[in-house]
């Protein structure tokens, strides 16, 4: 079986497994993703939604933020670790785009990544997710879950994002990444994949050798 074969797969066993294929983050508009992303590095996005709604009530707009200080920022990010740095970037990134961009979130990675604090992970949350392109987000649920299933090698986001773009349909590539994240949190969990109950263990390589007859 090749690597495409075993991706066609394993999207449609997802999509039969979790039909409703949405971000984890709670979000309005471009920018509190953008935002929302930007926190949930290194913290979970549970937390990511308890901190956002005081955050967006104190800065509703662009202009709000721009307005604001990092200091304040800082106070409402306290809880989402690093959040100083990522205070300093939300802050930084919101006075780029309305001096560079005429306030409207950009819809390529290219520009994106422009912006401070912003990697090809989060560009490729807000292009598929906002605008509704072509997008791979290899987060460690993805990198991880497709290392195991053998459609990907290696654990550098660029390098698994390009042998993924490669294998995957590009109209389904943004659902299969949230399937993967759903599927990440309830069966294929870091620590021990429940193989036994995983809708993709008939071609999965890591559960034909563990699950071995």
């Amino acid at each position: 079986m090749t690597k495409k074969q075993r991706a066609a797969l394993a999207v449609e066993a997802l999509k039969k497994e979790y039909p409703d294929a949405i971000c984890s983050l709670t979000y309005t508009d471009p920018l509190q993703l953008l935002i929302a992303t930007r926190l949930s590095a290194q913290c979970t996005d549970a937390r990511v939604n308890l901190v956002t709604p005081a955050l967006f009530a104190r800065f509703p707009t662009l202009d709000a933020f721009t307005e604001g200080s990092v200091e304040e920022i800082e106070e409402l990010v306290h809880s989402c670790g690093l959040y100083k740095t990522k205070a300093r970037d939300i802050f930084a990134a919101c006075k780029m785009l309305k001096e560079e961009f005429d306030g409207v979130v950009p819809d390529s990675i290219e520009e994106l990544t422009r912006l401070p604090g912003v990697g090809r992970k989060t560009a490729n949350l807000v292009v598929g997710d906002i605008y509704h392109k072509p997008a791979v987000v290899t987060d460690t649920h993805c990198i991880r879950i497709c290392g195991l299933l053998g459609i990907s090698e290696g654990k550098d986001p660029l390098k698994v994002e390009n042998q993924l773009r490669a294998i995957l349909p590009m109209d389904e590539s943004n659902a299969f990444c949230h399937r993967l994240v759903l599927h990440g949190r309830a069966v294929c969990v870091a620590r021990n994949p429940k193989c036994d109950i995983c809708c993709m263990k008939e071609f999965c390589k890591y559960a034909k050798e563990k699950i071995k007859p």
